[in-house]
């Protein structure tokens, strides 16, 4: 009888003080904390721009010093051409240059002063010559000499005269401004002209990294033909980085310039570094119907590789002291009518919210609730006006 007793008792204890008092529901009031909206993406790792390397000119490869995937300096060889045709080149016109200099030196230091001490001697030839004509015209106008001694004197005047008007164009023509000392100096600066483009044409044998950066891609070997124009490597500039992801464009309006993230390369998935949007595509992928963005990456580690798979935590929103519930714990949200259970005296009150921020499984709730609440867990399966117990963690104080 004792014993049918205590089964009884057990029985009212365990089935009979639930269904009187409720179940015992635990939960924490809740307090204003700070909210962060994030939106998260996939995408890739990419440098601002990317350099190709190619060649200004038609030649043979002799020899590539360096290998994909190495890390270069700019002025690196990075390929070289034969240069056998190009060095030819070079010492033809260095020849020819030689040429011209001399001829142009010639003019400036050995013609014109010839034509000088000529022109020199031709006025004191013509000197002489004027002085002889005078001479010669009184005496044959006082009947002294002859006519034919008069003619002679004339003669020798006026070739005199001619002699003069030879040396003076002499010296004029290889003075600075005439004609063959100009063309003397734009022999020689022709040459020059033809030694630069040689030696011009002789570097150019010699292909050149432009910046610091890291070949990602080669497309030639020893031996081939190359011609201007075509890609035969592909640098990635050591520097800065960004990240490039498609985000659906129905977030689009949650996207703006200057917005903070953390992203991770999914390779090194416990390691977060910041990054900035710095990048929205006005335009929308109508394929994939999405948008565009791309953030900068101001310190990236180290690690961090070109077309690195990562994901990205982008800021969209903050709220400073909002009062922030389970995502889970809202009844209707999709319907428009969002409500929760919260306890009130014992038992749990639906209670019509609205609702801000959502993310991360979290919700930000504006209006419907106040500090202290106590929300009931949707998972106690509680209905609402049901009677509850409520347990709430004890307070720590400090």
């Amino acid at each position: 009888m004792a014993i049918a007793a205590t089964a009884a008792g057990a029985l009212v204890w365990f089935f009979g003080i639930p269904a009187i008092f409720g179940p015992i529901v635990f939960a924490s009031p809740i307090m204003p904390a700070d909210f962060v909206q994030t939106l998260v993406a996939s995408g890739h790792v990419e440098t601002p721009f990317r350099v190709s390397i190619s060649s200004r000119i038609t030649g043979v490869v002799a020899a590539i010093p360096v290998m994909e995937g190495q890390r270069v300096r700019a002025g690196d060889v990075l390929i070289r051409l034969d240069d056998n045709e190009a060095t030819a080149s070079v010492v033809l016109a260095e020849g020819q240059l030689a040429q011209a200099v001399a001829r142009e030196r010639q003019v400036r230091d050995l013609t014109l002063p010839s034509a000088e001490q000529s022109l020199s001697e031709v006025r004191a030839t013509l000197v002489n010559m004027q002085q002889i004509y005078a001479r010669a015209s009184k005496l044959y106008a006082d009947g002294v000499t002859t006519r034919v001694a008069f003619d002679d004197a004339t003669k020798n005047l006026d070739v005199a005269r001619a002699q003069l008007r030879n040396a003076e164009l002499t010296v004029f023509t290889n003075s600075p401004g005439g004609a063959d000392f100009t063309v003397a100096q734009t022999q020689a600066a022709q040459a020059r002209a033809t030694l630069a483009a040689a030696n011009a044409r002789l570097g150019y044998t010699l292909i050149t990294a432009a910046v610091d950066g890291v070949l990602i891609w080669r497309d030639v070997e020893v031996g081939n033909g190359v011609q201007p124009g075509k890609d035969l490597m592909r640098l990635s500039p050591i520097g800065d980085m960004q990240i490039s992801i498609q985000i659906d464009e129905k977030n689009l309006g949650l996207i703006a310039l200057k917005q903070q993230a953390l992203a991770s390369a999914d390779a090194f998935s416990d390691d977060r570094f910041p990054a900035t949007v710095i990048f929205v595509n006005p335009g929308v992928d109508l394929q994939r119907a999405s948008v565009e963005v791309k953030l900068h990456v101001a310190t990236p580690p180290a690690y961090l590789r070109q077309d690195m798979t990562v994901s990205v935590d982008i800021e969209v929103a903050k709220r400073p002291r909002a009062l922030v519930v389970s995502l889970g714990d809202l009844h209707e949200l999709e319907a428009g009518k969002p409500w929760l259970l919260k306890a009130d005296g014992g038992h749990a009150l639906r209670q019509p919210v609205t609702v801000g921020l959502v993310s991360a499984g979290r919700a930000e709730i504006l209006t419907g609730l106040s500090e202290g609440d106590v929300v009931i867990p949707a998972a106690t399966k509680v209905r609402a006006g049901e009677r509850i117990r409520l347990r709430m963690p004890p307070v720590i104080r400090p």
